[in-house]
């Protein structure tokens, strides 16, 4: 019993438990942002009727960081062709935004805005912060063009993630907003059957 205590106290300690989830909303919020060699400020209204992808990364100057968000770079325009903006965050501040944009060259393909969150807003708001460390975990949030939250997903921060995988569920996302009572299967893309859920499909799949 004591260690069961002793668990749930570490784990409340690290992460919030009223953090928002799927079909939650995110209010407004406005952070400082790296974009094309300018400090910008990212306003969660002013995107409101466009999909975003917000993505939260440890820190710059790391090592797997740098594989996610060339790969995110190098997607970023079939994100933009989907009408979605793509917002990478960490706790670090603009000027190592800038310095990590200036230094690494995969960081220099960058072109969407890399958002500085270092007093853990945002990334305490999603439940992602991790107050031991001063970082995030890697969390990646779809949110649709009401601001609803879509799809979530959170690993380790040991574990990369697929640009590719989550262009794929934006499009899925997409997809069934557009279409009104049918759903995406497994592993779906665009051209790929769809399902109707119905009586007529239980224990036929």
């Amino acid at each position: 019993m004591e260690n069961e205590e002793l668990f749930d106290d570490m784990f409340f300690d690290e992460f919030d438990e009223d953090a928002p989830f799927v079909g939650d909303y995110l209010p407004p919020f406005t952070l400082e942002a790296y974009q094309k060699s300018e400090i910008i400020h990212v306003d969660l209204a002013a995107l409101a009727g466009k999909w975003l992808a917000i993505v939260f990364y440890p820190a710059d100057f790391t090592f797997v960081c740098p594989t996610e968000l060339e790969e995110l770079a190098d997607l970023y325009p079939e994100f933009q062709k989907e009408g979605a903006e793509v917002l990478s965050v960490s706790t670090d501040t603009v000027y190592v935004h800038k310095a990590w944009h200036d230094a690494s060259e995969a960081i220099k393909k960058i072109t969407f805005p890399m958002v500085a969150d270092p007093a853990g807003k945002l990334a305490r708001y999603l439940g992602v912060y991790l107050p031991n460390e001063g970082i995030t975990l890697r969390g990646s949030f779809l949110i649709n063009p009401e601001g609803k939250i879509v799809a979530v997903e959170m690993n380790d921060n040991s574990i990369g993630r697929s640009g590719k995988e989550l262009l794929r569920k934006l499009r899925a996302a997409k997809f069934v907003a557009e279409h009104n009572g049918q759903v995406c299967p497994a592993s779906w893309e665009p051209g790929d059957d769809t399902l109707t859920p119905g009586l007529d499909l239980v224990g036929k799949i």
